[in-house]
């Protein structure tokens, strides 16, 4: 694997739009100049190093199973000033969390790596180091996320955004309103797009919708988790809970689909100003149709599964326990009372005619600018610190150096009057 890594390289994709009789490039970010400045970051104390020298001394280091400092790593990821030594950069990062010292890679080396990638426009790389974040290691925080979703958001790289809002949502980090509002942003882009989506993407989006969408007291974050729970309540009632819940943050609890509905309860039931997309309520509908359309899955059980053993290893079983059937039993229930919520909603005019991209382009518009100025402060305070403790493990570093050196010298000295 470690092989591979270096071969692996960026095609850059320029989006183009036109517009009469002009092409323009599309190169819009969405986070403001101060937020994505880098001048703060490159005021920190410089160590420059020479990266061949380096790699070098950690290769040796490898051999001898002796350990690597996360304060060589990150030497290495600040000094990258080419693509190809992002893919150097890539390397060394696998092989430190493959190392003994595997939990001490610093949360400014991970900032830092994402900063290159986005300055070397290597983005593909940052996008796979966090996706395979057990084999490198790789867990941004907010401020670094915001970064990367912007920059495939300027590229008009929706897909690619929506991977890294995916990984938002597997660690659980919709704290940040900027992250909010990026995330919603992203994936209403990429659903206007109507993409063709596999079950589990649409479980993982779904997921993403309902998580990000309930930090919104808002029309868009009603809308995000009336929709997350719907797309989530999908694969619940076609291949079952288990599957529902495997590896995502979400409730062991079955009823996705009454909690989007619980959702239009809600809205429709409320006094404030909230309401619900009818792009998203109609896309509700979609599901609750095509579920009514497809046929139960039968239960597998042990004696039916020896039939056919190549057919097992083509398709995997989709397996629905009886809880999994009572739910399933529910749906034309659903189906009732979505259409009565939905002409409540209407009589009641919170079916918005707005559509969810529309709603999140809003938000962008009118809610990022005060989102980011507490981020933009958080960042300040946290690269002093960063700086701060990297300053203490260089001083550290000298003295375990220095005080090695002693101990040479003296058995030196101690060898030299044993001769005489």
């Amino acid at each position: 694997m470690a092989a591979s890594i270096l071969q692996r390289c960026l095609s850059s994709v320029n989006v183009v739009l036109k517009c009469g009789t002009q092409t323009y490039l599309a190169r819009r970010c969405l986070l403001s100049a101060a937020y994505t400045d880098s001048k703060l970051w490159d005021q920190r104390h410089s160590d420059p190093q020479n990266l061949a020298k380096l790699a070098n001394l950690m290769e040796r280091s490898y051999e001898r199973k002796f350990p690597v400092s996360s304060l060589a790593i990150a030497r290495f990821v600040d000094n990258v000033s080419s693509r190809e030594e992002v893919d150097q950069a890539e390397y060394y990062l696998y092989r430190f969390r493959h190392s003994p010292n595997c939990w001490y890679l610093r949360p400014w080396t991970i900032h830092s790596w994402v900063r290159q990638c986005l300055k070397y426009e290597a983005l593909d790389k940052a996008l796979h180091t966090i996706q395979n974040k057990v084999q490198y290691g790789v867990f941004p925080d907010d401020y670094t996320f915001n970064l990367l979703i912007d920059a495939f958001l300027t590229n008009e790289d929706y897909q690619g955004a929506c991977s890294v809002v995916e990984e938002v949502m597997l660690q659980e980090a919709f704290d940040s309103p900027t992250t909010q509002i990026l995330s919603l942003f992203a994936l209403s882009k990429h659903l206007a797009l109507k993409p063709d989506l596999s079950m589990e993407e649409q479980r993982n989006l779904g997921a993403s919708l309902y998580l990000a969408g309930l930090q919104q007291e808002n029309s868009l974050g009603a809308s995000a988790q009336c929709l997350g729970c719907a797309l989530i309540g999908k694969m619940e009632m076609t291949q079952g809970m288990h599957v529902v819940f495997r590896q995502m943050p979400l409730m062991w609890t079955r009823g996705y689909l009454a909690r989007a509905l619980a959702v239009m309860e809600t809205v429709s039931t409320g006094t404030g100003n909230v309401k619900i997309s009818k792009d998203v309520l109609d896309r509700v509908e979609a599901v609750l149709e095509d579920l009514s359309a497809t046929p139960l899955p039968e239960a597998c059980e042990g004696e039916e599964q020896t039939s056919d053993s190549s057919s097992d290893e083509e398709a995997p079983k989709i397996t629905l326990d009886e809880e999994d059937e009572q739910e399933r039993a529910k749906l034309p229930e659903y189906t009732a009372t979505f259409k009565a919520l939905r002409a409540q909603l209407q009589a009641s005019g919170k079916e918005d005619p707005t559509s969810l991209e529309a709603l999140a382009i809003s938000a962008a518009q009118g809610q990022l600018p005060a989102a980011e100025q507490p981020d933009i402060e958080q960042h300040r305070i946290t690269v002093s610190d960063w700086e701060a403790e990297r300053r203490q493990l260089i001083q550290r570093e000298k003295e375990s150096r220095e005080k090695m050196e002693q101990i040479a010298q003296e058995r030196r000295a101690a060898t030299a009057t044993a001769s005489a």
